[in-house]
């Protein structure tokens, strides 16, 4: 009886030990998971309101950086600083020169107001600014071609399709630089550095370019310039090539979309541009060229074999096609190495939009000019006999 007892409660000992372990545990992990939720919600709340904080700090910040660089960099400032604002430039590289000549607080909020207030237009010249005016005052001053009385020694005129030789002898003819000035500086490695760093849009693909005879080649816009007698020959290729970014910018989107290079770009469009004079011959030839890329056909442009031969003339041999150059698309598929001349703004439109066809082959009548276009080699043959051989 005395065993049956002590079996007893050594039993119900063991029920409350259980008791202590598998029946109040429930209590304890709610109890546990309470304190935990509580502590998520706090960390979760710290976290929300640590970012809150941050993102305040800085949205105040950006706000008070943005309005006082609306503002003049300095009100009381009496002096005035000569700013030189080169032909073509874009409203973001305005904004750049006026930031380093210490006009403006921000180059970066200068192109940005110009856009939200579809400011365009600006003037190029030499001004005179104050870092006591504001962005407006500046605006309009740009706008109205406000400039210091400065007159120039001449206008070069570039004509579309030239290339680098041929504006070399414009400079020699019209500014006191030689043509080897010209060449040495369009030579020049740590120059075109320089203009990298400021038109990195327009020239990171020339300078990932191998085999080029001249890497700003193509990069020299077309167009007439001033020539002052104090200004140096950086400055005056310094202003073709903003003026060829200023052109391209607005193309800048439509080329990534394209999956092509600015380089490709005014690649073809340099040869487009001695192949075609009307719109629509320049658009039908570029798809020619796209054409005839997708089927691994080479180019074959005379354009290609002239650059190669470093020579302007009329007519180009079967010899001349021989002619041992990276740029003789005879021999060479692709784009070759880089542009063949500086083309107009037309040409590059009609590489970025060209007309749809299935056209393999075109020759141009020699008498009228007129471009005659062919799907098949056959065709061609026609063409070429009836259009520029009985001519």
């Amino acid at each position: 009886m005395k065993n049956k007892k002590q079996a007893n409660s050594q039993n119900q000992k063991h029920i409350d030990q259980e008791s202590t372990i598998s029946g109040t545990p429930r209590d304890v992990r709610r109890s546990l998971r309470k304190k935990e939720d509580k502590l998520v919600r706090k960390i979760t709340i710290s976290v929300l309101l640590i970012i809150l904080i941050v993102g305040g700090v800085l949205i105040f910040n950006i706000y008070n950086y943005i309005v006082s660089s609306l503002e003049p960099l300095n009100a009381k400032s009496e002096q005035k600083v000569e700013v030189v604002i080169p032909n073509g430039s874009s409203n973001k590289a305005i904004g750049e020169i006026l930031e380093k000549e210490k006009i403006i607080k921000s180059g970066m909020v200068f192109n940005y107001y110009t856009k939200f207030n579809n400011l365009t237009g600006f003037q190029a010249g030499t001004y005179q600014f104050s870092a006591s005016m504001d962005l407006d005052a500046i605006s309009e001053a740009l706008k109205n071609g406000d400039v210091t009385e400065k007159t120039a020694q001449a206008k070069l005129t570039i004509p579309e399709g030239y290339d680098i030789d041929q504006i070399g002898d414009v400079i020699a003819e019209k500014t006191a630089f030689t043509k080897n000035d010209f060449l040495s500086i369009i030579s020049d490695t740590d120059f075109f550095n320089t203009l990298l760093a400021s038109y990195p849009s327009l020239l990171q693909s020339a300078s990932e370019a191998t085999d080029v005879r001249y890497r700003l080649e193509g990069y020299l816009f077309p167009a007439t310039y001033n020539y002052y007698d104090d200004m140096t020959l950086k400055e005056l290729v310094t202003a073709m090539v903003a003026k060829t970014d200023s052109v391209m910018s607005k193309y800048y989107t439509q080329i990534k979309q394209k999956n092509m290079s600015v380089h490709e770009v005014l690649t073809l469009a340099s040869l487009v541009e001695k192949e075609g004079v009307t719109d629509d011959d320049r658009k039908n030839i570029a798809q020619v060229f796209f054409n005839r890329i997708a089927a691994d056909m080479p180019l074959q442009s005379d354009i290609s074999i002239l650059y190669s031969l470093g020579e302007h003339k009329e007519d180009v041999t079967i010899s001349d096609t021989q002619v041992d150059s990276p740029y003789n698309l005879y021999t060479n598929t692709g784009y070759g190495p880089g542009p063949f001349d500086n083309p107009s703004e037309q040409s590059i439109q009609a590489v970025l939009d060209p007309t749809a066809n299935n056209y393999y082959y075109f020759v141009a009548d020699t008498s009228t000019g007129k471009v005659y276009f062919a799907a098949t080699y056959d065709e061609h043959l026609v063409n070429k006999e009836k259009y520029v051989d009985n001519q």
